[in-house]
């Protein structure tokens, strides 16, 4: 297994909430998420969240290489809740959750799990490409978020803006109509995407936060099958210096309207033998 893992703090002097790690035939990443400007109700962090359950996700799946990711997830969800349910506030409308994007090798094909914004992108050995992404929260978005684009990021106005908006869609996380994502409920774990792809058709496994998808799905800067050849010649530290570059030219959001300036940005590139 050859697996390259590269990561970058929206701010430096910020925790990051993405976590992604891999082990020989597995790989997990998550990008964790609170209500901006809100107590979590957790003492912990989201950052603290997202690193605890991905720690454990990856562990469940190596020990456990034929149970299906998503009984994996929901048995690490249920963990990470026992630990912190005695002294944190999960039932609080801002306790931490993240997505989740999973990928186990066995038996000759490749299982993956996709929960929540951030993506998995497949590439095939004859070039082709196939994304997997978790579209219920931008679908929800896209029905709430028209004030927030419509006012420069960062100012005062987008900031009364967004925070609308994170509380309306608060309203709609883990249930029916909505989006889910991984929270203290291990039952969302039976809503992920789910599926098992041929080994043998595969090139490379790429996994990535929507912080480091922004480049193709929001900037519409390259397309997947440029970001790949990025990856292969360059590795996943490029691709994120290049989304970064295009955030800090536009910072007040203006040619790319977006609820955060800057992002958390993670990739895991996993090429296969």
């Amino acid at each position: 297994m050859r697996a390259a893992l590269a990561t970058l703090p929206a701010d430096p002097d910020r925790e990051n909430e993405d976590f992604a790690a891999a082990a020989p035939g597995a790989a997990v990443l998550l990008d964790g998420a609170g209500v901006g400007g809100a107590e979590t109700g957790c003492t912990h962090g989201v950052a603290w969240f997202s690193s605890t359950l991905g720690a454990l996700l990856l562990r469940n799946i190596t020990a456990h290489p034929v149970r299906p990711l998503a009984e994996c997830l929901a048995d690490s969800i249920g963990l990470v809740r026992s630990l912190h349910e005695d002294t944190c506030d999960l039932a609080y409308r801002a306790s931490p959750t993240s997505t989740v994007v999973a990928a186990r090798v066995g038996a000759g094909a490749l299982e993956y799990l996709v929960l929540g914004d951030s993506s998995l992108l497949l590439a095939d050995q004859d070039g082709g490409t196939t994304v997997v992404t978790d579209r219920r929260l931008d679908e929800v978005g896209k029905r709430l978020r028209g004030p927030v684009d419509a006012l420069p990021t960062g100012s005062p106005e987008h900031a009364a803006a967004l925070a609308e908006y994170r509380d309306a869609l608060t309203g709609l996380r883990n249930r029916p109509g909505g989006f889910w994502i991984a929270g203290p409920d291990p039952r969302a774990a039976e809503h992920a995407l789910t599926a098992t792809v041929p080994l043998e058709s595969l090139a490379s496994v790429t996994l990535l936060s929507d912080g480091a998808t922004r480049i193709v799905d929001r900037f519409e800067l390259s397309n997947w099958e440029e970001t790949l050849t990025v990856l292969g010649s360059s590795g996943p530290d490029e691709l994120i210096r290049r989304v970064r570059q295009a955030e800090v030219s536009d910072r007040d959001g203006r040619r790319w309207p977006r609820g955060k300036a800057c992002d958390d940005a993670t990739i895991v590139h996993w090429v296969l033998p």
